[in-house]
């Protein structure tokens, strides 16, 4: 029972922590849309570097990415790490940047704001935010399901999975609500940091408990030879690469990513954050997919919940040391979360509720309507998150490539002044409904030669869009002029 009390202090004291930074936020942060936001578009480097890394790095990365590399191999790393670090890292400076000058030019918060002012389009503004809350509420479910499961097996079932899912949401509710952008970046840094360093002490740790990484890797080996060979393990590499294209093209359309191409405080802050990215991506990656594959000749063998994490620190890890180490995987996961929420409510006020329920809605009515939206969202997501049994893997992997399915019609419409309204409502429509069949239904294959329909939906999104674009004529209303704007001439 100490060890419980013990173990539930640290990982509430961290809560505390990271809502105290809201608070402090919360005291700066002016009573505006844009403030509540974006910060009023005034992040700097460090804080955005750490904010969009924490963002995205959560519950898939702690406790989905070991559970991978148990299962089928430290391999993963390329795909997990260096091939999504380095196909983000080039997206980043690809989309982020053109949108941060659009954004700054124009005053716009959201994709779908800008998509729809650029075409003059109510029903593409309201159908790209409709797909991105259909999948952020999903992602936002993965973050609660992996707190609830990390909590219920750290305690060895004396906190039951709903009581930790419902923790977390009311941490996240708290600080989301009162701080905005501005404590959630501040907070996504400090948890940034803290994930980061927890991460490479427990692979020390136990690493050094064991016998050292030769002897690890050669146990490893030798309960699993195809570990220790490129293409041993489970997946074919056309399922690896759809993964990886899948997954580093929907990281770019998600909202809480996304979102952050709006928010630099300068075009120098911008490159400085994206040509690091790649180096943060590997360092946490590399460390969290080695513990999962080593754990392959420990002799240790997943929770009742499938996660092999938390079994592996209790057996070679302090209590405390393996309760602070939860603490940091409930950093990512409430990092994640709370951007998702902050992003969620955005999407939600912008581009459904102001254009098709109060157009004439204040700044100040729009906050407020924004801050009940992330409670009403995230109590939505527990719900959802108390009746599922997916995996952590098959959660993340089905929202990624979800939001894949909205990049390449983007892409297209932010450099080809050819691109119409037909073409995007096409392109984009079209893409998701061919996915969504794949995934949720019997008749429309979820793959084609090994390729994942993720991957396929991409395709088909892009020749849509193109091909509609070609035979349709753009209205008069529409703006081609909007997406061309000035080069950049801050100074930082």
């Amino acid at each position: 029972m100490a060890n419980v009390a013990l173990q539930l202090g640290i990982v509430v004291g961290y809560l505390l922590l990271a809502l105290g930074v809201g608070l402090v936020a919360y005291r700066l942060t002016e009573r505006s849309a844009e403030d509540y936001y974006l910060a009023n578009r005034t992040i700097g480097t460090v804080v955005l570097l750490f904010t969009t890394f924490a963002t995205l790095l959560s519950a898939f990365t702690f406790f989905g990415g070991p559970n991978l590399a148990f299962a089928a191999g430290p391999e993963w790393i390329l795909v997990m790490g260096l091939m999504d670090g380095v196909i983000f890292g080039i997206l980043w400076y690809v989309m982020g940047y053109k949108q941060w000058l659009i954004g700054r030019e124009y005053g716009y918060v959201t994709v779908g704001e800008m998509l729809g002012d650029r075409f003059d389009s109510r029903a593409l503004r309201g159908l790209v935010a409709g797909i991105s809350l259909f999948w952020l509420l999903e992602y936002v479910m993965l973050q609660q399901v992996g707190a609830g499961r990390a909590l219920e097996s750290l305690t060895e079932g004396a906190i039951p999975y709903w009581a930790g899912a419902t923790l977390i949401t009311a941490f996240m509710i708290g600080y989301v609500v009162l701080a905005g952008m501005r404590g959630v970046a501040w907070t996504d840094t400090l948890q940034g940091v803290f994930m980061l360093v927890l991460v490479w002490v427990a692979l020390a740790w136990i690493a050094v408990s064991a016998g050292g990484p030769g002897e690890l890797t050669a146990a490893m080996g030798e309960v699993n030879p195809e570990f220790l060979s490129l293409g041993g393990g489970l997946y074919s590499p056309q399922y690896m690469l759809s993964m990886a294209i899948a997954i580093g093209f929907g990281v770019a359309m998600f909202p809480q990513i996304n979102q952050r191409f709006f928010v630099a405080r300068s075009e120098r802050v911008l490159k400085r954050s994206l040509a690091l990215w790649p180096l943060l991506v590997i360092l946490l990656f590399v460390p969290a997919f080695i513990l999962g594959a080593w754990a392959t000749g420990l002799g240790v063998t997943p929770n009742a919940r499938g996660n092999i994490l938390p079994p592996l620190l209790n057996a070679y890890t302090p209590t405390w040391f393996a309760a602070l180490v939860v603490a940091g995987a409930m950093a990512a996961m409430m990092s994640s979360s709370d951007s998702m929420l902050l992003s969620g409510s955005s999407y939600l006020t912008r581009d459904l509720y102001r254009p098709f329920v109060d157009p004439d809605a204040s700044d100040r009515r729009e906050d407020l309507v924004a801050r009940l939206a992330v409670v009403a969202f995230a109590l939505i997501a527990l719900a959802m998150s108390l009746g599922t049994n997916l995996t952590l893997i098959e959660i993340g992997a089905t929202a990624f490539k979800g939001y894949a399915q909205l990049t390449l019609p983007v892409l297209v419409a932010l450099y080809w002044r050819g691109t119409t309204r037909a073409g995007m409502l096409a392109g984009v429509g079209i893409s998701q409904a061919f996915y969504l069949l794949a995934t949720f239904t019997d008749p429309v294959p979820a793959t084609y030669g090994g390729w994942q329909a993720g991957l396929i939906g991409m395709g088909i999104g892009l020749v849509v869009t193109v091909g509609v674009s070609l035979v349709t004529r753009a209205a008069p209303e529409e703006n081609a002029d909007r997406f061309v704007t000035p080069e950049s001439t801050d100074a930082d």
